[in-house]
């Protein structure tokens, strides 16, 4: 299928690489479906999600596994029913990333990353029940200590 977008014009996704949220993302309740946009260079942890109805709307994703080695997390039950996940490896991990005009201050959302079943396609963001992370985890800062 082809959509036209405000940001990447007119893309083709593949009807069976829709991404069903069924309870959108925080903010965009009613926006249900979602393509992923790989990015150009295959070595980039960062990705984008393109909604399907609603041209205007795209998120940048980051693997948060790729820049914050220690990132670690238990899925509730509710979450891996609600899923239908059957074995850890169906499972994609993203954190939504914000780019402000500083593009020092880009972040990424480890409190509440989106959890894709690549096996069905089912998808959720979901909040951790933990204060050890937050919404605006500073990337670069991240990057920096790694290098330490």
């Amino acid at each position: 299928m082809f959509i036209e977008t405000t940001h990447f014009g007119k893309i083709e996704i593949d009807q069976a690489d829709i991404l069903n949220f069924e309870e959108g993302i925080i903010g965009f309740e009613d926006v249900k479906q979602f393509g992923i946009i790989d990015s150009e260079d295959p070595e980039s942890p960062f990705k984008w999600i393109q909604a399907i109805d609603k041209p205007e709307l795209a998120f940048a994703l980051v693997d948060p596994f790729k820049i914050k080695k220690d990132y670690d997390f238990d899925l509730k039950d509710e979450a891996v029913e609600y899923l239908g996940v059957k074995d850890a490896s169906e499972l994609m991990v993203f954190s939504i990333v914000v780019v402000p005009e500083d593009i020092k201050k880009i972040s990424m959302n480890l409190k509440a990353p989106l959890i894709i079943n690549r096996t069905n396609n089912k998808a959720a963001q979901i909040i951790l029940d933990t204060d050890e992370y937050t919404v605006r985890h500073f990337i670069l800062d991240e990057l920096q200590k790694q290098e330490v």
